[in-house]
């Protein structure tokens, strides 16, 4: 094992039998209380003390019009650049969470869906960075249940993320994001069906369509194996294909991204040398750990930032 530090205490990347790993976080924990650029950029780098973040969406609409979304993306790129910060990638928050996008039974809905993504894939692209995604469709229940209109949907989404590949060929972007979720009505949801989707959706991609596992997300209430509902099994499995992966804390019930503190490490069946390890046997080449933590709307900021900065402290004794 090597261990390499940066001289400005950054970041710490270590290699484990050739997997690269990065500590960051996604920075929702900042939605509507730190949203200038300048306030969450100044806690990830000194109060965190960590280089890599994954950017919401919840904190700039990609359909903003101009002149507020040249003024915040241009904010965003002078105060990165001020503070050492790289933005790894950007994805999808709460607010895009709430829609069914590239799997509305409404075909037009379903067109406004790829709007919002060709926007997010050019706000991307201004903000310098090279990959976006996140949650890309939930199908209603009618579709769920009847096999025909599941099927039919499914080919209808496969095809929108491979024209969403091509546009963001055309923008200069790397790669596509694509969350598994914990809901069956948000494929995929199962080890095997991620496996499918993933081969089918780069088929003739523009840009490789990769996964970000969230290590919160195994408790779907419909699975095919019980490994479907073991987060080591998905990064042993899938590992090598999600370059981002969310961490939080949880008890494996539910989507909780819990902070790592010791009230919920005692609850959480999240442990950083099992991550690390499951990672390293999927056969991955580089990793961000990107802490997704979020805390109800109702809590403290005192609160809020000293759950952030202790769940960094912990995972730094470990990446």
């Amino acid at each position: 094992m090597i261990i390499l530090k940066y001289v400005n205490s950054l970041i710490i990347v270590r290699y484990r039998d050739m997997t690269v790993f990065r500590l960051g976080v996604n920075n929702c924990f900042a939605v509507k209380r730190w949203p200038e650029p300048r306030a969450w950029t100044e806690i990830v780098a000194t109060k965190l003390d960590v280089k890599y973040v994954q950017f919401s969406f919840d904190l700039l609409d990609p359909r903003s019009k101009d002149p507020a979304l040249t003024s915040m993306i241009t904010e965003i790129r002078d105060t990165i650049r001020d503070y050492g910060i790289v933005i790894h990638s950007t994805f999808t928050g709460l607010a895009a969470y709430s829609f069914n996008l590239l799997m509305h039974p409404n075909p037009l809905m379903r067109y406004d869906a790829l709007d919002w993504y060709i926007s997010a894939i050019r706000a991307t692209k201004e903000m310098g960075v090279e990959s976006t995604g996140g949650h890309l469709a939930a199908m209603s229940w009618e579709y769920f249940i009847d096999d025909t209109k599941r099927k039919y949907i499914t080919e209808i989404l496969l095809e929108n993320i491979r024209l969403l590949s091509h546009a963001a060929r055309s923008y200069g972007l790397k790669s596509i994001l694509w969350e598994p979720m914990p809901v069956v009505r948000e494929p995929p949801y199962t080890i095997n069906g991620a496996k499918i989707l993933l081969r089918r959706a780069n088929e003739k991609a523009g840009v490789p369509v990769k996964l970000c596992i969230d290590l919160g997300h195994s408790c779907a209430w419909k699975y095919e194996s019980k490994r479907d509902l073991d987060p080591y099994a998905w990064l042993e499995e899938l590992g090598s294909e999600s370059p981002v992966i969310h961490v939080q804390q949880t008890d494996g019930k539910a989507d909780r991204h819990w902070p790592f503190t010791e009230e919920y490490n005692k609850m959480g069946i999240i442990k950083p040398d099992k991550v690390l390890e499951a990672i390293e046997r999927s056969g991955a080449e580089e990793v961000l750990l990107a802490l997704e933590i979020i805390h109800p709307f109702e809590e403290r900021e005192e609160k809020v930032l000293n759950d952030m900065i202790e769940s960094v402290r912990y995972w730094k004794e470990y990446v």
